[in-house]
């Protein structure tokens, strides 16, 4: 009678364990996150689940989401397509509704599939391709897309800097991406005058020879190359272009990080990118995030810090005030407007954001904001 007993309440004991597992526990929210996290492009990914790792650790400090602690499941995509599904797979297995991430474009449109059959969403931080603009699906970010930073870019480098003539090399490992700036791009530098010579397409995964490249758009004797590619590429490609001529380089905000500068060296002064990140800003609320950050992590925050931060908050603030019945894209878009770290968020019916875009150059081993 007694084992009899005892294996009733195991039983039970056990079902309610499950339960959990399956369910989550009512007095916690959980968030996923899915990124990079190694890979040539693991810079975005770790910096994005930084941010977000903030923002979780800031919320649960000061009471968590309506008195609800908040619990972030973090998966790495590797920047691989069978890694990217199975992570997004695991946490949609896992009854997680909002999936912060992915970092880059080619792995959303991997996950985008997965995340259609089900009730998860993604909020992703950093992804831009236009590909994903101005559609009702299972999508948000809390940056604007490439047509924003791409003609932020032509009409900079165009007006202010007086360019001319652009070759380009772009990564078709994130073709998502990289075609949708590359397009926006050329299209406002033609309507302004200028002339695109040249764009060549390489595969980042392929061990691409970039002297090559390189030598071969310089023979077009252009006056700026542009680059539209991960940080560590660019680094390596800029290091060829100074080595070979007294070209200007730009870049596209992907590249945007400290990683960049790290591995480019003295080949980074004087680059310009577009950015959505003003390093100028010196509200408190920003002055904070820096120190917090800093103290956290041991360095500096870049762009990817700041949109995994804010997207975070995004999702806490949303399940703060979701009403019942509303999923948590609904709760998003009902509220439409969100306080950011250095300006408010608009966040249309689409999922789509709408911010400022920064002009930035490297100066002195630094990102330095423009305009």
């Amino acid at each position: 009678m007694r084992y009899r007993i005892g294996a009733i309440i195991s039983g039970i004991c056990l079902l309610i364990a499950l339960l959990v597992w399956v369910f989550g526990r009512p007095d916690l929210v959980r968030l996923g996150f899915v990124g990079g996290l190694t890979g040539a492009a693991s810079d975005l990914g770790i910096a994005s689940r930084n941010g977000a790792m903030l923002a979780v650790e800031q919320r649960n400090g000061s009471g968590g989401v309506n008195g609800r602690k908040v619990n972030l499941v973090i998966m790495d995509d590797g920047q691989q397509e069978e890694k990217a599904v199975k992570a997004v797979d695991e946490l949609i297995g896992r009854r997680i509704e909002c999936i912060i991430g992915p970092a880059t474009s080619s792995m959303a449109m991997v996950m985008i599939p997965r995340v259609n059959n089900s009730a998860s969403i993604l909020l992703s931080p950093t992804v831009t391709t236009a590909g994903l603009t101005g559609k009702d699906d299972p999508f948000v970010r809390v940056m604007a897309d490439t047509s924003v930073y791409a003609r932020k870019s032509a009409v900079f480098a165009f007006e202010k800097l007086a360019y001319r003539r652009v070759v380009v090399l772009f990564d078709l490992d994130n073709r998502s991406y990289t075609e949708s700036w590359l397009r926006d791009f050329i299209k406002h530098f033609r309507s302004l005058g200028g002339k695109m010579l040249a764009a060549e397409g390489y595969h980042s995964s392929r061990k691409p020879a970039f002297s090559k490249l390189v030598s071969a758009l310089l023979g077009h004797r252009p006056d700026m190359v542009l680059i539209v590619a991960n940080a560590v590429d660019a680094a390596v490609i800029s290091q060829y272009v100074r080595k070979q001529a007294a070209v200007d380089i730009f870049l596209s905000e992907w590249s945007a990080t400290g990683r960049y500068i790290e591995l480019a060296g003295a080949a980074s002064e004087g680059v310009h990118m577009a950015q959505m990140m003003n390093r100028s800003d010196e509200s408190e609320r920003y002055r904070l995030f820096l120190m917090l950050y800093r103290e956290r992590f041991g360095r500096d925050p870049g762009f990817a810090s700041l949109a995994g931060y804010e997207a975070a908050n995004v999702a806490m603030d949303a399940e703060a005030a979701r009403n019942g019945g509303e999923t948590l894209k609904q709760a998003i878009i009902r509220l439409g407007h969100f306080q950011g770290l250095q300006q408010v968020l608009q966040i249309d019916r689409f999922g789509d954001a709408n911010r400022k875009s920064f002009v930035g150059v490297v100066r002195h081993g630094r990102f330095v904001t423009l305009e």
